[in-house]
């Protein structure tokens, strides 16, 4: 649970992703043919992260301080639901780096999941203007994870919230 800053804004980006989801998941991409697959939303916090342990009705919650964060340290991040540990290890790896795919991208082409997530992250966007899509991180191995990124919060200290490098193919 969130308390605080960015609360009110993380609900509703998830709330976007939940909408759109039941939107697009199982419609066929139309450049590669596959099917839209559930998108997941999930957000980064760089260093320390002050939690409260609270119970309430016998449940106990930890509760995120997020007045206690600084904002450029909070990134919100969305890819394949199966894909979420798998981008935070990525983002851990040394050698891994963050892209985004020209307009004209093979990857859109291509018939597995990278390729209709790479382009079903460009499509949410342009239904939910807080949301980015058509970035990768490319490990050191060369394997790809499509993935987009909200404006807020946006995480200017984490790198892989703002890629600025272009991925072609024969980079």
């Amino acid at each position: 649970m969130w308390d605080g800053q960015y609360a009110s804004t993380i609900i509703n980006n998830h709330n976007q992703i939940d909408q759109l989801n039941s939107q697009f998941v199982g419609q066929t991409d139309p450049i590669n043919g596959q099917q839209y697959v559930p998108l997941q939303d999930f957000y980064v916090i760089k260093g320390q992260v002050p939690i409260e342990e609270v119970t309430i009705n016998g449940q106990t919650y930890y509760v995120i301080e997020a007045n206690n964060i600084n904002p450029a340290d909070i990134a919100g991040f969305y890819t394949y639901q199966g894909w979420v540990s798998n981008f935070v290890e990525a983002m851990n790896t040394p050698g891994t780096y963050a892209a985004v795919l020209p307009g004209n991208s093979p990857v859109f082409q291509w018939t597995n999941t990278t390729g209709t997530v790479a382009y079903q992250t460009m499509l949410y966007e342009h239904y939910y203007p807080y949301l980015n899509g058509g970035a990768v991180v490319i490990l050191p191995n060369e394997t790809l994870i499509s993935y987009g990124t909200t404006d807020n919060p946006s995480g200017s200290a984490i790198s892989f919230a703002s890629p600025s490098q272009l991925y072609n193919l024969s980079n």
